[in-house]
């Protein structure tokens, strides 16, 4: 796409959609960490998210909130930034099946071409390959439309990884120009290093990052945890931004809960509401949150000394084991709408991540 910069003279604008090849690979991070490496270099920024996914119910699903949130975060005027087209919620899905319009949706990603300033736009994707396809708004037809790179970002954290980029890249061609891997735990780094990126790098698929998993990052709050639970708050309304950075369960005897308790930092204890020695153990120890279960509330005396601490006390109506399985997957899809988040990604992707190798690609 030509278009006339400040000065009148033709500038070419150049669109990478950042997709991914499952929901909460890390997208929105991964923009917002890459922004100030391109700014740093004279580069003029542009945002978009063709397709709207996570709403906030704040809006009545009229918002998307990671996209809100990378605009206010950049400082986004409006000539520099477009809403998503439309939000793929259950209601926009049915109206669809009763009027289809595609040529709508068509011409509303056509202009995305025309509207946007900027030497270097980012287009941030749906969660999959694949979403969207109802509207004629997956990635790849993105791409079609926009004569947009690809580039993928890919938690590292499943055995059929491999398959699933060569896929992709069947998919997309030469349109795919390379991929992160992102969330690489310790234990992985060597063999991602050593045989993961090679392998990808023969198969034509470009690694521009390989940035490790981070404890912050991965990090909820409170409030998130209340919400994935559907916990009551006993105590500690106003501590609920406290973030967790892990998660510890409490069923064992004290002195072995204490040494445990002692290896962990900015936690949330799972235990039953019926052990008052382990909640009060706890209490003493790096922890943001108590979540007690079994449908048992917890005595006085621990309600006292979590308020002197400001410790948040929640209550589910679930056993150990499902409170453990449901925080995690809270873990595995968090959102990065914190401003120390967001300085936290942007350090690792100065570090990590191959800017200069992404604007060869890029020519």
């Amino acid at each position: 796409m030509i278009s006339l910069g400040v000065t009148g003279v033709a500038k070419l604008v150049k669109y990478v959609l950042i997709g991914s090849i499952e929901p909460s690979s890390g997208k929105s991070a991964v923009t917002l960490g890459l922004v100030p490496q391109l700014r740093n270099l004279g580069f003029d920024i542009a945002y978009g998210k063709p397709l709207g996914t996570d709403f906030d119910d704040d809006c009545d699903h009229q918002v998307d909130a990671d996209c809100d949130f990378i605009a206010q975060t950049l400082g986004l005027s409006e000539v520099y930034m477009r809403s998503p087209i439309l939000m793929l919620d259950q209601v926009t899905i049915d109206k669809h099946l009763y009027h289809q319009d595609l040529n709508y949706y068509h011409q509303a990603l056509t202009n995305y071409r025309h509207e946007m300033a900027g030497d270097l736009v980012l287009l941030e994707g749906p969660g999959t390959l694949q979403e969207g396809s109802l509207f004629n708004l997956s990635v790849p037809r993105m791409a079609e439309v926009l004569d947009a790179a690809v580039m993928l970002v890919v938690r590292c954290h499943s055995h059929s990884l491999l398959d699933e980029v060569l896929s992709a890249k069947e998919r997309l061609g030469d349109r795919l120009i390379a991929i992160v891997l992102n969330d690489v735990t310790d234990q992985q780094v060597a063999k991602v290093e050593t045989q993961i990126k090679p392998f990808l790098e023969n198969a034509g698929i470009p690694v521009l990052g390989i940035l490790p998993r981070n404890a912050l990052l991965r990090s909820v709050t409170v409030r998130e945890l209340v919400a994935q639970l559907e916990a009551q708050v006993v105590c500690g309304h106003e501590r609920l931004d406290l973030i967790v950075e892990t998660l510890s369960v409490g069923a064992m005897n004290v002195s072995s809960a204490m040494k445990y308790f002692s290896q962990s930092h900015n936690m949330a204890v799972v235990t039953g509401g019926d052990r008052t020695d382990i909640q009060m153990a706890a209490l003493e120890q790096s922890t943001h949150c108590l979540i007690l279960t079994g449908q048992l509330p917890p005595a006085q005396i621990v309600i006292t000394r979590a308020e002197e601490l400001e410790i948040p006390i929640l209550c589910v109506d679930l056993d150990t084991l499902t409170t453990v399985e449901s925080i995690d997957r809270a873990f595995g899809r968090v959102r990065i709408h914190d401003r120390v988040k967001v300085d936290c990604m942007t350090q690792i992707m100065a570090e990590k991540f191959d800017t200069t190798r992404l604007l060869q690609l890029l020519q």
